[in-house]
């Protein structure tokens, strides 16, 4: 039977993108070895990286720009703490948006280099919303926000406006939609989303902003020192760097960013039609907030849990239970969801 992955991540990638990848670890650019058993600094392997890094640049319109793409590892939890490692001074201040558990994470290690000041928090309704209206302060390194809430299923419309850089961790929705990318100073995402499996991040650093912290920084930790190294300090994740290399590959195919846009609005407005409009469900997040990745929604009737879960799972569904956290349900609807595995729990929820 075929299986309709919602899962929130490691999260479902395009068919053809696990085909190649799976013949590339029996036998990589017919070298009769693997691609996981290679040298990381062969020509083979230098070309993939190279090309994966193009493609970042690329498809966000970033490229000659100033802007240098990165592999990196550790996650996006890592990044929690580089990113004031290299943009907050000694005794310097930066500004966060709470909008969900990961943000609080980033604040919670941020803390550990300097003042980290919550501009705006949307934890006093479980996050059910973003942050509008407030006052961003003239004193900051830096605002840092959150572009899309996994768990709790709101996305950031509206940017802030600031005259001081502006960081964002785009973990669940890099590449899924058209912004101005040129807007941000750093962007950082786990890949285990949109792009591969878990175990590389990539960062999009504007060059200029850095080495102006005046601190020491490990060197595991700066990014000019991955930037000077080609994101080979350390031997890379070679498999999940040729896994989203070939996913961006995929993306390119489709038409980028745009094209992979309308598909994305397209799948998400018939999901929350759905919510919207059946007495038996209700969305979790406010309306002008709700995520294209992470749809949550409950059962207004919990008699109807029994049926509708049996239901679900005898279809292949998988991976739509909510979060501890939020309860119901999350359908996550990234990039390679096709649109007709969101039509077959649509069906499901109509004929409860």
């Amino acid at each position: 039977m075929k299986k309709h992955n919602f899962s929130a991540g490691p999260c479902i990638l395009p068919q053809e993108v696990l085909k190649k990848a799976s013949e590339a670890v029996i036998n990589f650019n017919n070298l009769d070895l693997s691609l996981i058993e290679i040298s990381h600094r062969s020509a083979d392997f230098v070309a993939v990286m190279e090309h994966a890094k193009d493609l970042v640049l690329e498809l966000l319109d970033l490229k000659d720009k100033g802007y240098s793409a990165l592999f990196l590892q550790g996650g996006a939890s890592l990044e929690f703490l580089m990113v004031p490692y290299n943009l907050l001074p000694e005794g310097g201040k930066a500004g966060y948006l709470d909008t969900g558990t990961w943000s609080s994470k980033a604040i919670k290690e941020a803390k550990l280099l300097g003042d980290i000041e919550v501009i705006a928090s949307s934890k006093d309704a479980n996050y059910n919303y973003i942050p509008k209206n407030y006052a961003i302060p003239s004193d900051l390194a830096y605002v840092h926000c959150t572009s899309n809430n996994t768990i709790f299923g709101t996305q950031i419309k509206n940017f802030p406006k600031t005259d001081t850089l502006l960081v964002c961790d785009m973990s669940s929705d890099i590449f899924s939609r058209k912004l101005d990318f040129s807007q941000f100073d750093l962007i950082y995402a786990g890949a285990q989303k949109n792009m591969g499996p878990a175990g590389t991040t990539l960062v999009v650093v504007k060059d200029e902003i850095l080495g102006k912290t005046g601190r020491k920084i490990p060197s595991m930790l700066d990014y000019q020192v991955h930037i000077a190294k080609d994101s080979m300090f350390n031997t890379p994740a070679v498999f999940p760097v040729y896994v989203s290399m070939l996913t961006l590959e995929w993306l390119k195919s489709l038409g980028g960013i745009e094209a992979i846009e309308k598909i994305n609005e397209e799948k998400a407005n018939i999901l929350y039609q759905e919510i919207d409009t059946n007495p038996l469900f209700q969305g979790v997040a406010k309306k002008e907030d709700r995520s294209n990745m992470n749809v949550t929604f409950i059962l207004t009737d919990e008699s109807k849990k029994e049926k509708f879960d049996s239901t679900w799972k005898a279809a292949g569904i998988s991976g739509i239970n909510g979060h501890r956290s939020v309860g119901g349900y999350r359908a996550s609807i990234y990039n390679a969801m096709p649109l007709e595995s969101v039509q077959v729990l649509v069906n499901i929820m109509k004929a409860l």
